[in-house]
């Protein structure tokens, strides 16, 4: 009887599993509305997809034309990632007609234009940051395009602004690093380093590309610089037992000890692109563990998925880890357990946005994950943009797995999210 009433109870604690397992987004769905959210996105939020304004090139902050400040720079270059993102996954044209638009407004449109005019490059901007999202995503558009005006844009941007940002590497306390905004002293941030990594990285794996251009290094040294930021980081701002990823050191040395999503995303991202070059398996360790902290601590306050963000720079926040999260679950050499575990995490954190957190009448999400934002109210662009990264990631991990068997024979010179 024992036996059977224990049976039972196992039974009754399986019958949420299979229905949540049953409810997930099949492909086709996810697929569906990442098509519906990216179309939303234009319509809502790009400013030329309104008569009155054509040659706006810029995404708006607020849906329903409700804010037009061209304040905040760096949400654009995610906004185009997306754009990116489903042109990769549907090749249709009406998304790639946006990337010379989009190259034609950042210059004209960044709050910063006329002080780097002064400096002979209208992209510059400063926080060393938001050039560094822009060096990004023009990688990425060179990658859907092979157009090579964007990554030679990239690496300019990487030479003259990034890079230069680097060091002194005999200067206490900090002893090198990536400064996080150009006029604040000495402040060494997970959000300037991870991403400048990752730059580095990815130029690395182009130098042979129109390989004359004057800004243009070799791949030895594009590795070098990637490798000294990554250990930087990892030194000083990442804690070897959780994987927890530090905002900052600042300019007394001090560790701002607290963690948020994007940080953990791009230390992923420039573990995996540095995996990618260096076959060093020790940096898969250094993402699996990273990647834990943040969908097992960060994500357990929120039932299994990351804080609502309906707003301001946080709402832009989980959508670039789940960016660099999809990048590390598809990677061929990553364990077989790993894979399913963080595959299991965000598929599920796409089915409770699609099933609670969309609204279905107009595809926008307002950024917390089980409210929709109601139909009559303006939305943000941060937390919609991060809605579709997780979608489109989403349709990476499942594409891979259903293309490869579960992505182990994908061809890592892919374009990456």
């Amino acid at each position: 009887m024992k036996k059977l009433f224990a049976a039972f109870v196992v039974y009754l604690c399986l019958i949420p599993v299979c229905a949540a397992q049953e409810d997930r987004l099949s492909y086709e769905e996810t697929s569906k509305w990442a098509d519906d959210m990216a179309q939303a996105l234009i319509d809502n939020f790009w400013g030329a997809s309104f008569e009155e304004r054509p040659e706006r090139y810029f995404f708006n902050k607020m849906s329903q034309q409700a804010d037009l400040g061209t304040g905040d720079y760096w949400p654009q270059a995610h906004a185009i990632d997306v754009i990116t993102d489903a042109y990769l996954r549907t090749k249709d044209e009406k998304y790639s007609k946006m990337f010379d638009l989009w190259f034609q407004g950042m210059p004209r449109f960044n709050p910063n234009a006329r002080q780097g005019r002064w400096r002979g490059d209208p992209w510059w901007n400063a926080f060393v940051d938001d050039m560094e999202w822009h060096c990004l995503a023009l990688i990425r558009v060179y990658e859907a395009t092979g157009e090579t005006r964007y990554l030679n844009k990239a690496r300019q941007v990487y030479a003259d602004w990034i890079w230069t940002q680097w060091g002194p590497e005999d200067e206490a306390p900090w002893h090198g690093g990536i400064t996080w905004k150009t006029d604040v002293s000495k402040s060494k941030n997970a959000c300037s380093n991870g991403p400048a990594a990752i730059i580095a990285a990815r130029l690395a794996r182009l130098a042979s590309v129109d390989a004359s251009n004057d800004k243009n290094k070799s791949a030895a040294e594009y590795q070098d610089e990637a490798l000294k930021i990554y250990q930087w980081e990892r030194k000083n701002l990442w804690d070897a037992e959780t994987g927890a990823v530090f905002d900052n050191m600042n300019r007394d040395g001090r560790i701002g000890r607290f963690s948020l999503s994007y940080n953990q995303g791009t230390f992923i991202g420039a573990a995996v692109e540095l995996f990618r070059l260096t076959g060093d398996r020790s940096l898969l360790d250094d993402a699996v563990l990273t990647a834990r902290y943040t969908t097992g601590p960060m994500s357990r306050r929120n039932r299994g998925v990351l804080s609502d963000a309906p707003g301001g720079d946080g709402g832009l926040f989980h959508g670039i880890f789940f960016r660099y999260l999809a990048n590390l679950i598809v990677l061929p050499e990553l364990d077989d357990a790993a894979r399913q575990e963080l595959t299991d995490y965000l598929l599920h954190s796409a089915t409770v946005l699609v099933r609670r957190g969309v609204n279905p009448e107009t595809a926008l999400y307002g950024g917390r994950w089980r409210q929709p934002q109601p139909t009559e109210a303006p939305s943000a662009l941060n937390p919609h943009v991060t809605g579709c990264t997780l979608l489109e990631a989403a349709c990476k991990v499942m594409a891979a797995a259903e293309n490869n068997g579960d992505s182990r024979d994908s061809q890592p010179a892919e374009p990456q999210l």
